[in-house]
């Protein structure tokens, strides 16, 4: 678990653009005592040496409550990392692959996770912009390499930049009274006692409903909920995170943004101790970032295209400005949610990040 865990050290040495995960947090994803997930899923964790030295990794996933949801009989692969050696990928893949016929599965899908807050899509445009706390990093060589394995494209999902205007657009502004004043929906503040309770599930709650047509989506259960709520806690900024609700307390819509822990998570080397705490805080409390990871937007399908991201946005940006903070980077959205992709257009938004989901069919041999 130790090299599987480390490989990245070798693998990104010097690349400035790489962004490590906790290491603990990577190991505590394969523990069933930490991750609840694994109660529906089988994995199986695979290491490539080469004349004694570590030189790749990948899981195995096999998500019981995907598959029946979906009615496929999938395996996926994530964590996929390995050396500029077409070799070593193909030797990882074919592992990953033989494990899941094995299992009776006759697809294969990724980079997908345990979970849909785990880390999907491999990169495939963007190589030059510095990855995120939320997605993955890969070199230029990988696609490739999947390519030549006869893997296609099976989604894909995009990411934009956008900068924050020096004043709130007056379409934003409007859009928001009007719809305060027709429907008397308006915006919230958790705050954390709430978060940790009965509200914070809620919040989940909605994203089940938000989400639960998106491709390999899976409803997170109520102990996967407490769980993330319990992880993420630490790093939430209640005054970042909008809530819409109607006049009777109804959720209706909730956005998740924070100040970017790149450089923080850079100068931890994947590591908590001695100085990584340290390095996270400083990031979370005193030196924030002039740049804003926007991890999510939901709101309830029956009050889509209602006004309610006018809502948030007229929220949001006054306290970018407040923050100082220049530009946003969007979490990874499909290329096909057009509605979604469409909300970014008065932010003159830039698309710096594409990321693939391959798929491929395995054969019965």
């Amino acid at each position: 678990m130790d090299d599987f865990i480390h490989v990245v050290e070798i693998i990104y040495k010097g690349n400035s653009c790489y962004v490590p995960e906790l290491y603990s947090d990577v190991r505590a994803t394969f523990n069933p005592r930490r991750n609840s997930g694994l109660a529906f899923c089988d994995t199986a964790l695979f290491v490539a040496y080469a004349k004694g030295r570590c030189v790749g990794r990948v899981a195995g996933i096999i998500n019981h409550r995907a598959n029946k949801r979906w009615n496929v009989s999938c395996v996926r692969f994530g964590y996929l990392e390995f050396i500029d050696n077409f070799l070593v990928a193909e030797a990882l893949m074919e592992a990953v692959e033989q494990w899941g016929r094995d299992n009776g599965m006759n697809m294969i899908q990724g980079p997908m996770g345990i979970t849909d807050f785990d880390k999907e899509g491999m990169l495939v445009d963007g190589f030059e912009y510095k990855g995120s706390a939320i997605d993955i990093y890969n070199h230029p060589y990988y696609p490739t390499f999947m390519e030549a394995m006869n893997y296609r494209k099976a989604v894909d999902w995009l990411q934009m930049q956008v900068s924050v205007p020096q004043n709130i657009p007056e379409k934003y502004t409007r859009a928001a009274r009007y719809v305060r004043e027709r429907t008397g929906l308006h915006v919230k503040k958790m705050t954390r006692e709430e978060m940790k309770g009965e509200y914070g599930l809620r919040v989940f709650h909605l994203l089940n409903e938000c989400y639960g047509h998106l491709f390999g989506f899976t409803p997170f259960t109520e102990e996967q909920m407490r769980e993330f709520i319990k992880k993420f806690i630490f790093l939430a900024d209640p005054e970042m995170i909008p809530v819409v609700e109607d006049t009777k307390g109804n959720i209706i819509g909730v956005a998740v943004t924070m100040h970017s822990l790149t450089d923080a998570l850079q100068r931890t080397h994947g590591r908590l101790f001695p100085l990584g705490w340290w390095h996270l805080l400083k990031a979370l409390k005193w030196k924030r970032s002039n740049h804003v990871d926007m991890l999510l937007i939901a709101v309830r399908p029956d009050y889509q295209g209602q006004g309610v991201n006018a809502l948030f946005f007229d929220d949001l940006i006054s306290i970018y400005q407040k923050r100082g903070i220049k530009r946003a980077e969007t979490g990874p959205t499909l290329e096909e949610n057009i509605m979604a992709l469409s909300q970014w257009k008065p932010f003159n938004p830039q698309i710096i990040k594409r990321r693939r989901c391959y798929t491929k069919e395995l054969s019965s041999y």
